[in-house]
């Protein structure tokens, strides 16, 4: 089973402000179905500290082979530059 480490939409909190989940889903599932592990959350309409990230979790499944988005490799790169 291929899996891949993305963003799922969760819903509107209000007009136009998304929230998304970031989780390992199984690649041939649709960017909305069920997924195997939550590791994170996104809420791009915050200016600061809009995303948090389970770094060990994502370490692990990226060990493991997922395949992680473009969107997740940005961020992770944001995070590392922080520190």
């Amino acid at each position: 089973m291929a899996v891949a480490v993305r963003m799922r939409k969760i819903g509107k909190l209000a007009k136009k402000r998304f929230y998304f989940r970031i989780g390992v889903i199984n690649e041939q599932k649709n960017r909305d179905g069920r997924v195997i592990e939550d590791i994170g959350s996104y809420e791009p309409a915050k200016k600061e500290d809009n995303f948090k990230i389970d770094l060990g979790r994502y370490e692990y499944w990226r060990q493991k082979g997922a395949v992680i988005s473009p969107t997740i490799k940005s961020m992770i790169k944001k995070i590392n530059k922080g520190k």
